[in-house]
């Protein structure tokens, strides 16, 4: 089971998800992609930022994660 939102922040799609993992736990990820670049060199792709014992809590975490990587580099 994968779970995943999508919203905009400062000129990126960002697509948190959260994949259940075999014991119980979730894996945070993330799809970062510039709104106004249709190459790939504007879409970044992050694996297993941390993990959580909720489904929310993985998604949250993917979000507040990608605040920051657009904040501090975007």
């Amino acid at each position: 089971m994968q779970n995943q939102q999508i919203q905009q922040y400062n000129g990126y799609a960002v697509q948190s998800s959260a994949h259940r993992l075999p014991d119980g736990s979730f894996s945070s990820n993330l799809l970062l992609e510039r709104i106004d670049s249709a190459r790939a060199e504007g879409r970044y792709w992050f694996y297993s930022l941390d993990y959580f014992r909720s489904e929310e809590q993985a998604l949250q975490h993917s979000i507040q994660w990608a605040h920051h990587w657009v904040d501090t580099r975007g």
